[in-house]
Formats: C-alpha cells, sequence, structure tokens
C-alpha cells in the first residue's frame, strides 16, 4: 500500500484516540525509552515478562512486542506462551530479534520464535536478519555488521517463508510485504549514539499495527515516525543525551505539517 503523510497521519491520530494497550516482553536495558516512547505517541504500554500473567495481559492488549535482548530461559517460556495466545487472538506479533548472529542460543531462540509463531512484523538490523536466514552470520554484539540494504535478499526470503512483514532498520529503512518494498530515508545519524532505540522502533511497530491491519504500511508508518522524530529532535539536542529527551518531546509533539516537511520515502515493486 503507499505511504504518504497523510496515511502517516491517520494512523498518529487513531493511536493518539484509541490508546491500545501495547504488551510488550523486552530486555531491562530499553523498559524505560519504550514505555516513553510508546506514551508520548499516545499509546499505552505494559512491561510484562512473569508467566503467571503474560496469558490475560494478551487477553487485553492491542498487539504483542517480543523482544530477546535480554533473554533467559523462563523469558523465552513467557515469550512462547505469549505468542501463543496472540496467535489464538489474531493480534499482531511483532518480533524484534535482539543481536541474533551473536551466540547459538540467541539465533536459535529467534528462529525458533519466528519459525513457530510467524510473527506479523519483524523488525531488525541487516545482521539479525540475515541470521534469521543463514547460520554463518555474526553479529558485533546486538549492533550490526551489515547494513540494511545487504539484508534484502534474506527478508524477501522471510516474507515468503513466513509472512511476515520484514523491517530492516539502518541509514535507510527498508519494509518488505508481499510483492512490496517500501524504502525510508528519514532519520539522523546521532540516533546511532542512543541505546534502545532501535528496540523502540519496534515497539512503535507494535502501536500502528494494533490501528492499521496493513501491516506493511502499519510498519513502514512506524519507521517513518521515528525517523523524522529524530530529524526533529536532533534540531534540538546537543548530544545523544539530550536527543534521547528530544526524540520523546517530538514523538508528543509530532504534527501533521512536520510529516509533509520532512517525510522521504520511495515505493518499488519486488
Amino acid at each position: 500500500m503507499t505511504i504518504t503523510p497523510k496515511s502517516i497521519w491517520t494512523d498518529v491520530v487513531a493511536i493518539r484516540e484509541q490508546a491500545p494497550l501495547i504488551h510488550n516482553i523486552t530486555n531491562y536495558v530499553v523498559m524505560n525509552t519504550t514505555a516513553n516512547a510508546l506514551l508520548a505517541l499516545g499509546a499505552s504500554p505494559v512491561m510484562a515478562h512473569a508467566l503467571p500473567e503474560v496469558v490475560q495481559m494478551v487477553d487485553i492488549a492491542g498487539a504483542l512486542v517480543i523482544n530477546i535482548g535480554t533473554l533467559s530461559d523462563a523469558w523465552i517460556t513467557a515469550m512462547e506462551v505469549a505468542a501463543g495466545k496472540a496467535k489464538e487472538r489474531s493480534i499482531p506479533i511483532i518480533l524484534d530479534p535482539v543481536g541474533s548472529g551473536a551466540t547459538d542460543y540467541r539465533t536459535r531462540s529467534a528462529r525458533n520464535l519466528a519459525e513457530r509463531y510467524r510473527p506479523a512484523i519483524i523488525r531488525g538490523n541487516g545482521s539479525e536478519i540475515i541470521s534469521l536466514c543463514r547460520a554463518e552470520v555474526r553479529t558485533k554484539g546486538v549492533d550490526s555488521t551489515d547494513s540494511s540494504d545487504t539484508a534484502l535478499d534474506a527478508a524477501r526470503t522471510l516474507n515468503r517463508q513466513l509472512g511476515s512483514v520484514v523491517c530492516i532498520t539502518g541509514a535507510t529503512d527498508y519494509v518488505v510485504g508481499g510483492p512490496e518494498l517500501h524504502v525510508l530515508a528519514n532519520g539522523h545519524p546521532m540516533m546511532t549514539r542512543v541505546t534502545g532505540l532501535g528496540c523502540t522502533a519496534s515497539a512503535l511497530c507494535g502501536a500502528f499495527a494494533a490501528v492499521n491491519p496493513h501491516l506493511d504500511q502499519a510498519a513502514a508508518h512506524a519507521m517513518a515516525v521515528m525517523g523524522i522524530a529524530g530529524e526533529l529532535a536532533a534540531r534540538k539536542a546537543a548530544g545523544p543525551g539530550s536527543l534521547q529527551l528530544a526524540f520523546i518531546d517530538s514523538l508528543y509533539l509530532i504534527t501533521e505539517e512536520d510529516i509533509e516537511e520532512l517525510f522521504k520515502s520511495g515505493r518499488e515493486v519486488v
């Protein structure tokens, strides 16, 4: 589907009006950042990973975001149980395979979640997306050693095999969904100096997927808003610390005029 400033703004308004509950099973490093980003945008975040409550939490959520950044056996079990309930309810699952490719445990866990539960959206950097397709890739910790464009073939393969919309983030963001490829060029280099903004992108995918059933469009809208908010924040920031604060403010204050001014996108058939 076509991505326009108007279509992006329609979803932003829907999030602000509906305040969908986004259930995050995410990592300790980013909980505060992602919760504040979702709140600033207008969604309602909850961070719940305890096995006794994840089913009930999924029962009232509009989307489930699974992020393996600080994984453990107990957390993986909770993720699997929550994902099973999300599939039963037909609410979107967003998978962030943080650091997949760095260790066998991490890669195996990410692949298992992707293959068993076929997420609505998989969002990762180039190395993480490639690692879901082949064993020999290695990431540098949780950082990408592959650019987003080198992961396009892997994204297309995952999309064909799993039916998931695959979002690759980097200097340029790509969203692969069926026969279409959305190319998004918003953002600022300083964003790479703030930990957790990739995880925040996945959380925002959950918010947009909760209000928009067209999942490739929802993912592209999320990436556009991430990038535009980053650009707006960079205008005010002296460095990464103030960028993080300004980014949250930009999500809260973003307007249709901001999107019309800054949106950079392309669309092609894959």
